[in-house]
């Protein structure tokens, strides 16, 4: 009842995420769009004596909110490592043979589409994302089409994906670094560590040391959000019920799915067609993210699986065929959130980040109907409809 629960909320959530998203376009697009700029843009500002923060709304989702993001996310990545699908070292090879694949198809394809552009190479990161949100509503939409092997089998692709573009917001998308506010944050980094390793149980002392952490990261010129992983690091984990980790994990996880993430997307997803047009689908920018969520996921996470599997480094997971595998591969290449999160910083030029944005919608969208199309065809017999049925056949007559 609970497993069932949750896939109930999952789907919701993405739900809530779509009808985000949904109403920003609407509002950028309609007589709203200048109450919808002030909302964003509202001033926001925090001040102890001669510390300060002063930032629009949208900043403060992307910097602060976010972080509590990320904080799931690293909590997600250390029980995968420790005690979930990835803490086999032979199960895990497969999802990160295909996490590997499914970021470097879609940043070759961008590239190659963009002509390597200096103005535009920034942006290469931004198809590499896949957004777990979505992923995995759409998949608890499917419900029992989708054998359990290949749920695990997404959920890890796309937790290794979210790891690489924390590394990847790290290490090229930072701005002038404060060495200063550098050593602080190594030092509350060190106090982490020193928790962890007296197994301190209070989730409140990491967080308390974690705001210091994100502040000093703040004014360091490093991505401020990357203060969620790091935390989410040292909390411990344990077996069993009695886990601070799963207790954090558990208390954070549906504020973040339910509020931060529309949130985030309501603020970021507010593309005016007025401004771009029909026309801007077919900007380099654009189709270079489009197409390297679309194609490049599906062609790089499916050959990458098929070589692993074929040349026996791996196998398939109980019960999962290629067409699955296929359709698996597109539901990757949803990047949305995170997409949205790398464009926001790739780029400065109003125009580009726009572009960014439809990139990522219209791509992200092309996945998802091609991954749900795929999955419902790929279905067991019994469980696959009509037409379903007759595609296969037809396929069948065709290609064999």
């Amino acid at each position: 009842m609970a497993d069932k629960t949750e896939t109930q909320n999952d789907v919701l959530a993405s739900m809530v995420l779509l009808s985000a998203t949904a109403a920003a376009l609407i509002f950028v697009n309609s007589p709203l769009s200048g109450l919808y700029k002030d909302f964003i843009s509202l001033p926001v500002s925090v001040r102890v004596g001669e510390f300060a923060i002063d930032d629009p709304l949208k900043n403060w989702i992307k910097n602060a909110l976010m972080a509590v993001f990320f904080l799931l996310v690293g909590l997600e990545l250390k029980s995968e490592f420790k005690e979930g699908v990835l803490s086999d070292r032979k199960s895990a090879i497969l999802p990160f043979v295909g996490a590997f694949a499914g970021m470097a198809a879609p940043a070759f394809i961008y590239l190659w589409i963009t002509g390597a552009d200096p103005v535009l190479v920034s942006g290469w990161a931004i198809p590499c994302a896949t957004d777990i949100a979505f992923a995995v509503g759409i998949i608890g939409l499917l419900g029992t089409r989708v054998p359990p092997g290949l749920k695990a089998l997404l959920l890890a692709v796309a937790v290794i994906d979210d790891l690489g573009a924390i590394l990847v917001i790290a290490l090229f998308y930072t701005a002038d670094v404060n060495t200063t506010a550098i050593g602080i944050a190594a030092a509350f980094t060190a106090v982490l560590a020193w928790l962890n390793y007296q197994a301190n149980p209070r989730i409140w002392i990491y967080m308390i040391v974690g705001v210091g952490l994100w502040l000093a990261l703040m004014k360091s010129g490093v991505t401020a959000t990357l203060a969620g992983v790091v935390v989410a690091l040292f909390i411990p984990l344990r077996s069993g019920e009695d886990s601070p980790l799963h207790d954090l994990a558990d208390a954070i996880k549906w504020p973040v799915v339910f509020l931060i993430m529309p949130l985030f997307a309501f603020a970021n997803a507010g593309v005016s067609f007025g401004e771009i047009g029909l026309s801007g689908l077919a900007e380099p920018l654009t189709l270079g993210i489009s197409m390297g969520l679309f194609i490049g996921k599906v062609v790089g996470i499916s050959l990458a699986i098929f070589i692993a599997v074929r040349t026996g480094l791996s196998v398939l997971p109980h019960g999962v065929n290629w067409g699955q595998i296929v359709g698996m591969s597109a539901i990757a290449g949803i990047g949305f959130t995170m997409s949205l999160f790398i464009g926001a910083l790739a780029f400065q030029d109003p125009a580009l980040v726009d572009q960014a944005k439809l990139g990522t919608l219209s791509g992200s969208l092309l996945a998802a109907l091609t991954g749900i199309f795929m999955l419902i065809v790929s279905a067991p017999k019994e469980q696959a409809p009509d037409w379903a049925l007759q595609i296969r056949a037809a396929f069948k007559r065709r290609v064999w």
